[in-house]
């Protein structure tokens, strides 16, 4: 069984976002893996662990990014958590690129992974938090010609099929579809473990492959700024909060707030 698992190197939630040129601003400093590709990866480790001792051994999970160096550090938290192989795709050329340009240069990373061994499964996380788009799955499955099973709250893998359950306006359903296939998985999937110290220290010291747009056989006018679908017209700091009106009980609190309820017609 051979895994791919796409990753994203983000901007850490809990600190100041910001916009320059239409593009998100991204540091070494203040990034991280995006917690739901977390949900992914711990799909891909326990479909490899549910495998007999010697199918285990020939498995492999690549983790897979499209960025610029410093998003090492995400590939280097799935080194932590147990994939095999970390591979970068990073080009000047990939700046500026939308969802489709991120879903085809991920397309053509795992096309060339399959001219190595065949690849099994493609599986991301539901979203990335930096954009919430979730629809990178989907063009992803679209650009290989392959199956899409997205929003996994469970995933198995047997006989040749994956099957999945998901939960959609109060509606389950049951999907299937045959190997190889793109899995998209949400936070009800599982619940990622953490890294162990003999993972974390090994993690130092492994590679982390870079690919460019040449490796993969990609034309850089298809991808980045130059081949973006959609664009960045304007973008507003968020506004500040206001100032918290405190107010102490001395019998009279539920009355403050029923008023306070009322004159912001929150009620």
């Amino acid at each position: 069984m051979r895994i791919v698992v796409a990753v994203k190197y983000v901007p850490d939630i809990h600190a100041e976002r910001g916009f320059a040129d239409g593009r998100v601003v991204r540091s070494a400093e203040e990034g991280t893996l995006n917690e739901l590709d977390e949900n992914a990866l711990e799909a891909a480790l326990r479909i490899i662990e549910s495998l007999p001792e010697d199918e285990r051994a020939v498995s492999e999970i690549v983790a897979v990014t499209i960025a610029g160096p410093e998003a090492d550090t995400a590939v280097r938290k799935a080194y932590q958590l147990g994939v095999d192989r970390g591979v970068r795709v990073s080009d000047d050329a990939l700046a500026g690129s939308d969802y489709f340009g991120t879903a085809r240069a991920l397309a053509a990373a795992v096309r060339r992974l399959a001219e190595e061994a065949p690849v099994d499964l493609v599986i991301t996380g539901m979203a990335a938090l930096d954009g919430l788009g979730s629809v990178v799955p989907a063009l992803l499955a679209a650009e290989l010609g392959l199956g899409q099973l997205t929003l996994a709250a469970r995933l198995e893998v047997a006989d040749g099929e994956a099957r999945i359950t998901r939960e959609l306006d109060g509606v389950t359903e049951e999907l299937v579809a045959p190997l190889p296939a793109v899995v998209s998985v949400t936070d009800h999937a599982n619940s990622p473990r953490f890294p162990n110290f003999k993972l974390i220290m090994a993690a130092r010291s492994k590679t982390v492959e870079e690919w460019t747009l040449a490796d993969l056989g990609l034309d850089p006018a298809t991808v980045g700024a130059a081949g973006a679908r959609t664009h960045v017209l304007a973008a507003t700091p968020r506004p500040p909060r206001p100032d918290v009106e405190l107010v102490v009980d001395k019998g009279e609190g539920g009355r403050a707030l029923a008023e306070y309820l009322i004159r912001n017609e929150l009620v």
